[in-house]
């Protein structure tokens, strides 16, 4: 064991005097996500004030019908009506901008409504100019312009208004704001620590295996006291910790975020859920079993490579077998069940997404320690043997 704790301090020490291995376990996990955050919110809040503000060009045809909407349209604030526009043009001059939008009364729309029928009404306009800022704008006029017609037809048949209304509609979800926010925010943390997960492990993995190799360095560490199982152990503890690091410095990271006000204040309130004690032992005890997984794969990817370039160059389109699963985690629908909590990758982010919401069910998550413990003493199985091996660590 000391021989172990000996080699896992030299390779920690040797890691730590990397600045890039430095960069991507400290820096980029902890700025990334308050960046993120806060030119998402910047953006958003500017390309919003940005729509609500602007002039509206709304191409208007009446066909002699109702006034009472033209007046409604002029009278709010920042909508300009255009009266001259080509009606066998709508789709192409909103497309093209020339227009924002365009109203259309059917031409018989007066003559319906006199015959108590619906009035049919098209609005044109494009939601991904705007993120459908324009609709909203124009839906609360239409709203007004329908309670006054509304209005007008129940004075004419001599009703009252609450004539009409032959339902009550109470709904009631019981879903919390924890369980709704947690499944939404749920989704996209984990896909977060895996990937930091995996960052941090990543080049610590390439270093201490193709990077010795490269420097020379591997034949002396062999050649040493320590045999090749207590090597490995110490290595594969090293990149471990690296990957656990980095994904801890991501949620720190993600808090920071939340300090700073960028999250709004319903998440806010779902990620106090993770700082609970149980919660971040749960996390960090799902984290540590994955970590040794990746640790394991990446180890013995590095060891098959002759050098750094060729260990990258083999692991970084792996990155997307640890995204695919991890990402399917934050598609609506899929849940934690004991199918899925037998999955790699997908196991953590599901259960991940279940411990925000407050909805974990323990025997499943059994099934996922499990699942995960195993395939650890696989990798680090797998890992040791393949270290055994002359012809692979010095493959020509």
């Amino acid at each position: 064991m000391n021989t172990i704790l000996t080699i896992f301090k030299k390779e920690l020490i040797d890691t730590l005097r990397d600045r890039r291995t430095l960069i991507i376990m400290f820096v980029l996990p902890f700025l990334i996500l308050p960046a993120v955050f806060t030119v998402m919110s910047k953006i958003g809040e500017s390309q919003t004030k940005k729509a609500q503000d602007k002039e509206l060009h709304v191409a208007y045809f009446a066909h002699d019908n109702q006034s009472e909407l033209q007046n409604m349209l002029q009278e709010t604030k920042n909508i300009k009506l255009l009266f001259d526009a080509d009606e066998d043009s709508i789709e192409a001059d909103i497309r093209s901008k020339k227009l924002d939008a365009a109203v259309v009364f059917d031409p018989e729309f007066t003559e319906k409504f006199n015959d108590l029928k619906p009035g049919k009404l098209t609005v044109y306009y494009q939601s991904t100019n705007d993120a459908d800022i324009t609709w909203r704008r124009l839906k609360t006029v239409l709203d007004n312009f329908e309670k006054d017609l509304l209005d007008k037809r129940f004075e004419s048949l001599n009703l009252k208004k609450n004539t009409a209304k032959v339902l009550r509609l109470e709904r009631t979800d019981v879903a919390t704001a924890q369980e709704k926010y947690g499944k939404m925010v749920g989704g996209f943390l984990p896909y977060i620590f895996i990937l930091f997960c995996f960052m941090g492990a990543m080049y610590p993995a390439i270093d201490l295996a193709a990077g010795e190799k490269e420097r020379g360095t591997i034949e002396t560490l062999l050649s040493s006291p320590a045999n090749r199982f207590q090597i490995i152990v110490g290595k594969f503890m090293v990149v471990m910790l690296s990957g656990v690091t980095s994904a801890v410095v991501a949620i720190l990271g993600l808090f920071t975020a939340a300090k700073m006000g960028r999250i709004p204040d319903e998440i806010i309130n779902v990620l106090g859920a993770l700082l609970q004690p149980t919660s971040v032992l749960l996390v960090l005890s799902l984290l540590l079993p994955l970590t040794i997984f990746l640790a394991g794969i990446l180890l013995s990817v590095s060891i098959f490579a002759k050098s750094f370039k060729e260990a990258q160059s083999i692991i970084a389109p792996g990155n997307i077998l640890i995204i695919i699963p991890a990402a399917i985690g934050m598609v609506p629908g899929i849940t934690l069940n004991y199918g899925t909590a037998m999955i790699p990758i997908l196991n953590v982010s599901l259960t991940t997404k279940e411990i925000l919401a407050g909805t974990l069910q323990y025997d499943v998550l059994a099934v996922v320690y499990l699942s995960q413990i195993v395939l650890a003493l696989l990798s680090l199985w797998g890992c040791s043997k393949w270290f055994e091996r002359e012809e692979v660590i010095f493959r020509e």
